[in-house]
This record gives structure tokens, C-alpha cells and sequence, in this order.
């Protein structure tokens, strides 16, 4: 005598998460949505994570997770061949034998409201009602878009704004570092999840003392900083500015079951990967 799965189907979770993240907010350039898994499978264990990579993986199997959810996709990019030798393959590969499932929320995660800048807000201690820095224009009510704008409980000097942000991100070898005046004193702070170096023009319009974004270049960092009234910068690894956002979205996603699923969403649980997947694995600096 069969009996029922006691775990909502792929096509269940995917369908509830994509009512929080729906697809259609990501980047036309974006690839998000399922990568691989069968849409009828039961899933009982989901792992958030930033990136689509091995030791993703390997916590994966080691919990016996049904499906990871990644910020980062793995597909971004097209590719010819899914060969065991290549590192998309090998990832693709393991899932496959393994039974496990892989989804891509990365573009439509960063403009919701709330989205990764939100939680990269609150991290690094923004008090009060956020703006987004870069709004999205197919938003009548204004909520969505990339980045956020937002104030600090108190001002303070941007050092000690720069230590709380270290202390509010996972930490990783090569730390954070600051542009400008440390003992400048900070109060509305810009944020934006991820490689946010586009948007240091939107940083200055907005009046931000401080811009906290990931993956900013030389050359523009050090015209930016110069330029009369331009915000200081705080450069954050890219995985330590995306990582907060994972537990929003084990919250999201267990909410949403909820709503859609009925007593099977119940039986789904979340988890947030500790694996630290910033690219660089040691700073190397004089004592």
C-alpha cells in the first residue's frame, strides 16, 4: 500500500518562492529559475547558499538537502558542454546522481522589496524606512530596485562605521577596506548586495555619506572619492555583502509554503550555508 509524499513537490517550492522573487523581476542578461531537478520530486530539506559551487555542494549531500537555492547562477553564461571535467559540469554532474535540485533567485532577489540590499542594510546597521538607491521604473509604488538608501541610529565617524561593518558581514581573508576620511562623520548610508560600482553616481545623487558595495575597481574608487561631497566608500567581498540575504529567503520561502503548499509546506526545512565561497582564500599584508 503507497502512501503519500509528505513533502511538497519542486514544482511546489519553485512556485511559492517565485511569488516572493518572481522571475520576471530579474535582468534581461539574468538566468534564473531551475537549473536542474525534477519537478515532481518531494523536497524535505532546502539549502540556501551564495554561490553554485563544490563545497556548496558537499554540504548539500552531507545535511541531505533536496534542493539548493543560490543567489549566484550557474548558468549566468552560455555554455556548449556539461563535461564531468569542466567545474560546471562536475556541479552539474553531482546534483544529477545525487537526486538534487539547483534554482538560481539573482537579479529578481536584488530588486525585490525586500531583497538582498535590504538585508545587507540591516547587517550593517541602517535604522529607520529604506529608499532604493536605483529604482525599478516598472514599480508604481516605488518599493523596488537595486541598492537601498537608509540612515544610521546615530552618526559616527567612518571608522568605526567600517568596523561595525565588518562585525555585521560573515567574515572572510581579505576583510573589508575604506575610501575616504576615517574620522569623517557618517550618518545616510548607501548599500548595494554585490558589484555595485555602477551605481557610484546614484550614490552621490542620493546624498549618501558612505557607499558599503562590493567589488569596486582602482581607478573609478579613486576619482570618486575626490570629486567635492562624494560619499566615502566601504569595499566589502562579494560573497560577505550577498550572504545575509540567505536567511530572508529560507524565511521567505518556509512563509510562502505556508500560504500554498497547506500541511505539506510545514514539513520543508531551511537551511543557511556556513561555507564561506568568497573567491580569494588568504590576505597577504605586512605585520
Amino acid at each position: 500500500m503507497s502512501t503519500a509524499n509528505p513533502h511538497p513537490s519542486l514544482s511546489d517550492v519553485t512556485a511559492a518562492f517565485e511569488e516572493v522573487y518572481p522571475p520576471r523581476w530579474a535582468a534581461s542578461w539574468d538566468a534564473v529559475g531551475l537549473v536542474c531537478g525534477d519537478p515532481a520530486q518531494g523536497v524535505g530539506r532546502v539549502l540556501f547558499a551564495v554561490d553554485p559551487v563544490e563545497a556548496v555542494v558537499d554540504e548539500a549531500l552531507d545535511w541531505g538537502a533536496d534542493l539548493i537555492v543560490t543567489h549566484h547562477p550557474l548558468m549566468l553564461r552560455g555554455v556548449t558542454s556539461v563535461a564531468a571535467h569542466t567545474p560546471k559540469g562536475r556541479v552539474v554532474h553531482r546534483l544529477i546522481r545525487a537526486g538534487v535540485a539547483l534554482y538560481t533567485a539573482h537579479t529578481n532577489a536584488d530588486t525585490a522589496a525586500p531583497g538582498v540590499s535590504d538585508a545587507l542594510a540591516r547587517a550593517v546597521g541602517l535604522a529607520g524606512p529604506l529608499r532604493p538607491l536605483d529604482p525599478d521604473p516598472t514599480d508604481p509604488e516605488g518599493h523596488r530596485g537595486i541598492g537601498r538608501v537608509g540612515t544610521l541610529a546615530e552618526p559616527m565617524t567612518l571608522g568605526d562605521f567600517a568596523a561595525q561593518v565588518r562585525d555585521g558581514l560573515p567574515d572572510t581573508p581579505a576583510g573589508i577596506r575604506a575610501a575616504g576620511d576615517l574620522d569623517r562623520r557618517v550618518s545616510t548610508v548607501a548599500v548595494s548586495g554585490g558589484a555595485g560600482d555602477s551605481l557610484l553616481d546614484a550614490a552621490r545623487a542620493a546624498g549618501a555619506d558612505v557607499f558599503v558595495t562590493s567589488d569596486l575597481r582602482h581607478h573609478p574608487a579613486t576619482e570618486f572619492v575626490a570629486l567635492p561631497g562624494a560619499p566615502a566608500l566601504i569595499d566589502t567581498p562579494h560573497f560577505a555583502s550577498e550572504w545575509p540575504w540567505l536567511q530572508d529567503g529560507a524565511d521567505h520561502l518556509v512563509a510562502a509554503l505556508g500560504r500554498t503548499a497547506g500541511r505539506n509546506g510545514a514539513n520543508v526545512e531551511t537551511r543557511v550555508s556556513t561555507t564561506v565561497t568568497d573567491a580569494w582564500s588568504r590576505a597577504f599584508t605586512h605585520v
